[in-house]
């Protein structure tokens, strides 16, 4: 096509300097209309060797890797081995969690309710997924489940769990049989043990803000959390690949009802402007007065994914990078491309107004808790509201402490004034105490009040 092949041309002039100012060490691009594709690649795959990009290198998808494990469990529901409706304890009996009542559909649609931002170590073991599920016994319920939006990590590795039981092999290797082989994909890795047989990038990190990037301190993070997105990592052709499945309606490795299923709305996301407005199961979905919009983003260490999909154009796009400002390097292409090729226009990231108006903070102040942070909102004499993020376990030896102000958005979402890698958070006060205090604080995930 005459028009992706412009577009190619034109990415390789143009992706080096926004890569450059955006501090992205390297990115692949890839743009497909149809049965073709535009690919460009750019920089370098690790600051440490010189290693180039090509449009073959391979990048962690993080996050992304939920909608394959989605896939997988729906090949499970055209078996006729699960049931979306069933409490997921009955397929896996030895689960504790502290509501019974979870149900596979609530853990692939991120309303499950209990504490997800877990990532515990359990070794690198071909047992690790099992090992992981096992020390979810007793975990917190934050509310009850279906009633609330809020992202999961640990309940994808439950599922993940789930398609090793029924399929009596480890994730991985259901990775590669029910996926990789029947969409004959070329550079695809499951962990890092076959990530080094390819053109691989490392992920690369800030030692502090506004310091020179530096390699990450290891390529993938925990092998427990492989179902959830820890691992995972492909070229942008393979995950093209598996987005056209999906456009075609499964394309003989899903069932076209159970391809359509995964994007029906299944929840709706408090106003928050950095995700999507609703969930399927597995997919994000994106409302745009053109048409339908779907997709995923992933983060691992120093790595980053983007991937849309409109189905309405038969149209997918996929960025791969490995550290900097992703989200910048993100908005300053993936929303020209989506309109120029699919005539659909998505939002960007919300920014606070130049002129915060005043507001009253005594329903937002508090100390709202979760396993990877305390999140302490305060105000000071001067009546500015301050937002403290205080990292633990994991979290905290990749991140450290950071206190920012916060201003008022609209209704009761507030922003962070100063962006934090390349975003002003929003944060969306929802539900009562008892005494008119906000319940919970929203970012994605929900995060209860503990004072």
């Amino acid at each position: 096509m005459d028009k992706l092949d412009a577009l190619r041309r034109r990415l390789e002039q143009e992706l080096p300097a926004l890569l450059e100012h955006h501090r992205v060490p390297a990115a692949v691009l890839a743009v497909a209309v149809g049965e073709e594709t535009a690919t460009a690649a750019a920089g370098v795959l690790n600051l440490g060797t010189g290693v180039t990009a090509t449009t073959d290198s391979v990048f962690q998808i993080g996050s992304i890797t939920k909608v394959w494990t989605a896939t997988l469990v729906l090949q499970l529901v055209d078996e006729g081995l699960v049931d979306l409706d069933a409490p997921v304890q009955r397929y896996l009996p030895e689960l504790k969690l502290g509501d019974a009542a979870v149900t596979v559909r609530q853990l692939l649609s991120h309303t499950a309710g209990f504490e997800g931002d877990l990532f515990t170590d359990t070794g690198p073991g071909d047992d690790a997924v099992e090992k992981f599920v096992a020390t979810l016994d007793g975990v917190a319920q934050l509310f009850p489940p279906g009633e609330l939006f809020s992202y999961n990590n640990a309940g994808y590795v439950v599922l993940g769990r789930l398609v090793e039981v029924l399929r009596g092999k480890h994730y991985e290797d259901c990775l590669r049989e029910y996926l990789g082989t029947p969409l004959k994909l070329q550079q695809f890795s499951p962990n890092a043990l076959d990530a080094i047989r390819f053109r691989a990038a490392l992920g690369h990190l800030e030692p502090e803000p506004g310091a020179d990037l530096v390699p990450a301190p290891f390529w993938s993070m925990l092998r427990s959390n492989g179902p959830a997105g820890s691992s995972l990592a492909m070229s942008a052709a393979d995950l093209v690949a598996f987005a056209r499945m999906h456009l075609a309606g499964g394309a003989g490795v899903l069932s076209a009802e159970s391809a359509a299923a995964m994007v029906e709305r299944q929840v709706s996301l408090p106003p928050l402007g950095i995700m999507g407005d609703a969930w399927g199961l597995g997919w994000e979905l994106f409302d745009t007065p053109a048409g339908q919009v779907y997709g995923h983003d992933g983060n691992t260490i120093g790595q980053a994914a983007f991937l849309r999909l409109v189905p309405e154009s038969d149209l997918v796009v996929a960025l791969l990078t490995n550290g900097g400002d992703a989200m910048g390097l993100y908005a300053d292409l993936i929303p020209a491309l989506l309109k120029e090729f699919g005539g659909v226009e998505v939002s960007l990231p919300p920014r606070p107004p130049e002129e915060p108006e005043p507001f009253a903070a005594d329903r937002y102040l508090g100390t709202y808790a979760s396993a990877v942070a305390d999140l302490v909102v305060s105000q000071d004499d001067d009546g500015r509201v301050w937002l403290e993020q205080r990292p633990k376990g994991t979290a905290a030896e990749l991140s450290s402490a950071s206190k920012s102000e916060l201003v008022l958005l609209e209704g009761d979402t507030l922003i962070l004034r100063e962006a934090q890698g390349g975003i002003h958070l929003p944060l969306v006060f929802l539900g009562d105490d008892g005494t008119g205090r906000a319940r919970y604080v929203h970012s994605g995930r929900a995060t209860r009040r503990a004072g």
